[in-house]
């Protein structure tokens, strides 16, 4: 269970978010929690509620704002997702989730880096801080100084799998290949944005013009965890609906509930121009930034504490 040093430090720190994003002009909303659909996603596994599911995420309602005209809005809420406690899950968790029309994966990044940086640069007091520009974790420091490192998930997987992706996919090995070989390694030394994932680990992310065997997502990692998860997003209704099907049939071959295809979802995606999001998790934030060995040890009550 969280100090009360260390609840009143999570207190300040999401002041701080809160101050970042509304000196930059974004609205902070505030979407239901429970819904009839959620967006079909074969690897989240969501909560049931009385025939209703507990949000995975806030995406669905966000984008559907986006679409009648909001054009930057941020959202801190709790989501639910099932099969997921450890040292960096919990099954119910706090998503800090923001979208800017106009921009691309890229201006994401830039600004993300820039919130992280911000939140480490005013609070020295934290445990995790040694410095406005340093992290400590794990025994090593780590360096906030920008600019953060790119890498490509291709190049990625060369250098710490010894395997190109597209082989890793026909083998069947990508995602065991990424947690066990290639996640460890990264954000070690400083922060890294692991870039361009292949179309088939992208069912939400538009498709890069140049190749569309990859998509414009992106995750963020310190000391080899995920923080956060953007892309480009997808706005073409039609394509949109053919993923959504394959991931329907995912589901539905692994044997778990059924999911409807969420058509205003859809019908709203059509009136959306072109939009970058992201999805970042408060509660890994906050671990990394008080020193914390785990998540269950920045949240208020984790599940064994109830």
């Amino acid at each position: 269970m969280i100090s009360p040093r260390c609840l009143a430090q999570r207190s300040s720190l999401l002041q701080a978010v809160r101050s970042f994003f509304i000196a930059r002009r974004y609205l902070e909303v505030d979407t239901p929690a429970r819904l009839p659909v959620l967006l079909p996603e074969s690897y989240i596994l969501p909560f049931t509620s009385e025939g209703w599911f507990l949000q995975t995420s806030p995406e669905l309602c966000m984008k559907r704002l986006l679409a009648r005209g909001c054009p930057q809005l941020f959202q801190i809420c709790h989501c639910f997702r099932r099969q997921e406690l450890g040292r960096y899950h919990q099954p119910e968790f706090t998503m800090l989730e923001w979208y800017h029309t106009g921009w691309s994966y890229l201006e994401l990044m830039a600004e993300c880096e820039d919130l992280v940086r911000e939140l480490a640069g005013g609070a020295e007091s934290l445990a995790g801080v040694c410095g406005p520009a340093t992290l400590r974790r794990d025994g090593q420091r780590i360096s906030l100084a920008p600019p953060w490192e790119r890498l490509t998930v291709e190049a990625a997987f060369l250098r710490f799998a010894g395997m190109p992706v597209r082989e890793a996919l026909d083998r069947d090995c990508f995602d065991e290949l990424m947690v066990t070989a290639v996640e460890p390694h990264l954000g070690r030394d400083k922060p890294v944005f692991l870039y361009d994932y292949p179309a088939e680990r992208a069912a939400l992310a538009r498709r890069k013009k140049e190749n569309d065997a990859v998509a414009e997502r992106f995750e963020l990692y310190i000391a080899g965890i995920e923080l956060a998860n953007g892309f480009s997003e997808l706005v073409n209704p039609a394509e949109q609906r053919q993923r959504f099907a394959a991931e329907i049939s995912r589901r539905r071959k692994a044997g778990e509930p059924p999911v409807l295809m969420p058509e205003r979802f859809l019908d709203d995606l059509g009136r959306l121009d072109e939009t970058a999001g992201i999805a970042l998790g408060l509660d890994r934030l906050f671990m990394v930034l008080l020193g914390a060995e785990t998540v269950a040890d920045v949240v208020s009550f984790a599940g064994d504490d109830l």
